[in-house]
């Protein structure tokens, strides 16, 4: 379920936002290419309709991490086992938003090659949406797949518990579709991640009753609730008998493929069992998995683009049930937003446009 946000009429080009953003990222030390490639990861979330995840976040979550040093932006990530196919890469406190772009085409070039390219991350920080990485892989022809823990950072609760143990646990995978509209799913493994939430309460909206539940399991409305310690996030699926497990189990098997896997913090640790039933711990030391899939490479003559160009246009072809819109994919409506916002600006919460303002974009 959406949550529509109210239309500040504020709009700003995307070519000022994205020579503002790469600005303030160099001016805290990140070289420049890389600057931009962050700064691009971050927009994403703006143009492409998903604010909570985009310059709304870059104040309040990526300023401080270098403030307080969790972050290094002069960071090299480190290689410290390749077989081929696979590698293993420390990024070192690395900014993600760059640092998870490098490592997916990193997997692009082994899948090139092999077929197929698996680069498990560790030392990681906050990367911004899934999406726009995994959508690297599928710019190239491939598909990509992208999931990250929250390191030791514990926001949901396993179902039936009292303690929160694990992260938002976010999972993409991305494919060419149609042209200029790529496949593109980005989704967290509980109903919506905490950024959802946090943007309705700056609007002062309420929430749909399936995203926060009180002490008692009972749907909570007011977004606020969660940063008060009065609401947590439920997972996918609702309550265990409407399929909680599955959200769960999606989580945990993110925890694994991204976390245990390259080495990373985890979130189901002892120290998890130190928590009060609210979000305790920090997202230090995330872990990544990238995977890159080359389908010409396994398919000798081709016929991936053939497919994936049957599937996706069957399914626009459905026709809608009554009262419905047209069927889309995951992806389509993104990439119509992108379109539509490179051409009349990117539209900005008044209060985000205040704060990026406070850090310098000419008003």
């Amino acid at each position: 379920m959406s949550l529509t946000l109210p239309d500040t009429g504020i709009r700003v080009p995307y070519a000022d936002l994205l020579a503002f953003t790469t600005r303030v990222f160099h001016d805290r030390g990140v070289p420049a290419a890389r600057a931009e490639t962050a700064a691009t990861a971050l927009l994403h979330g703006d143009l492409h309709g998903l604010g909570s995840h985009g310059l709304a976040n870059l104040r309040p979550l990526y300023l401080p991490l270098f403030d307080t040093g969790r972050c290094d932006p002069a960071a090299e990530p480190e290689v410290v086992r390749d077989t081929g196919p696979a590698a293993v890469v420390d990024a070192g406190t690395a900014l993600g938003l760059w640092a998870a772009t490098e490592a997916v085409e990193l997997a692009a070039d082994k899948a090139r090659e092999h077929g197929v390219g698996l680069v498990s991350v560790r030392g990681g920080t906050h990367f911004g949406c899934a999406g726009h990485h995994a959508a690297v892989a599928a710019a190239r022809g491939m598909i990509g797949v992208v999931a990250s823990n929250c390191g030791g950072q514990r926001i949901a609760r396993p179902p039936g518990g009292a303690v929160a143990m694990l992260g938002t646990n976010p999972l993409s995978v991305a494919a060419p579709a149609l042209p200029d509209r790529p496949f593109v799913l980005d989704m967290s493994t509980t109903v919506v991640p905490t950024g959802r939430i946090r943007a309705a309460a700056r609007a002062g909206e309420a929430i749909p009753g399936g995203w926060l539940a009180d002490e008692q399991g009972r749907p909570v409305t007011d977004p606020a609730a969660f940063d008060r310690g009065e609401a947590h996030l439920r997972w996918l699926g609702g309550d265990p008998e409407t399929g909680a497990y599955k959200g769960f189990g999606l989580a945990l098997a993110v925890e694994l493929l991204a976390a245990a896997l390259s080495g990373a913090a985890l979130g189901p640790a002892p120290a998890a069992l130190e928590g009060d039933g609210g979000p305790h711990g920090t997202d230090d030391d995330i872990g990544y998995l990238v995977l890159a899939i080359a389908p010409e490479t396994l398919r000798p003559g081709g016929g991936f683009a053939a497919i994936t160009g049957t599937v996706f246009g069957t399914l626009l072809d459905c026709p809608p049930a009554a009262g419905a819109d047209v069927v889309r994919y995951p992806g389509w409506l993104e990439a119509e937003r992108a379109a539509a916002h490179r051409r009349s600006g990117v539209p900005l919460a008044r209060d985000v446009h205040e704060d990026l303002v406070a850090t310098g974009l000419p008003r």
